[in-house]
């Protein structure tokens, strides 16, 4: 087998997808400041807000995580009073999650910030780079999804009409 005398990694788009993910978890980190929420804990705080009573194991399916990194999120957000798991009224093994009224303020003081770290993210590019960049990112992640650790479900979206 050869071995190729020269490969720019740079140029490797998982390499730059990398690279891509570290910045983006910077300044959203940078950006929530002393709320200090991690884009994980946020995706999670915003599927439990958007579906009250969501069990974990949806939730993981919801935000592309296994069910480990997941019960280490849903730990985490409890221990700081932010997300309650109730027993399920049909199936009292079944753990529900909700927001706390101190996860709902919370969810409310972290979105202006992840809206920001969203725009300074997509800053560098023109509006219309911003729209193309996110419909050829939506079509890596759909087409690879089931290629994933974690693959996601899709959530169900209301439709117009």
């Amino acid at each position: 087998m050869e071995n190729p005398e020269f490969i720019d990694i740079d140029l490797q788009p998982g390499h730059a997808i990398r690279r891509l993910h570290q910045i983006a978890v910077g300044i959203f980190m940078q950006e929530m400041g002393e709320l200090s929420v991690t884009p994980l804990q946020y995706g999670a705080l915003q599927v439990v807000h958007n579906q009250p009573g969501i069990d974990q194991r949806t939730l993981a399916r919801a935000i592309a995580l296994d069910a480990s990194t997941t019960g280490g999120v849903v730990d985490r957000l409890e221990a700081r009073g932010w997300l309650e798991r109730r027993t399920a009224p049909e199936d009292r093994r079944a753990r529900q999650l909700v927001l706390t009224p101190a996860g709902e303020q919370a969810l409310a003081q972290a979105v202006p910030a992840m809206l920001r770290a969203q725009t300074q993210i997509l800053a560098p590019l023109t509006p219309r780079q911003q729209a193309e960049f996110m419909r050829l990112v939506q079509v890596l992640v759909t087409q690879n999804n089931a290629l994933s650790r974690a693959p996601a479900e899709a959530p169900s979206r209301p439709t117009a009409g």
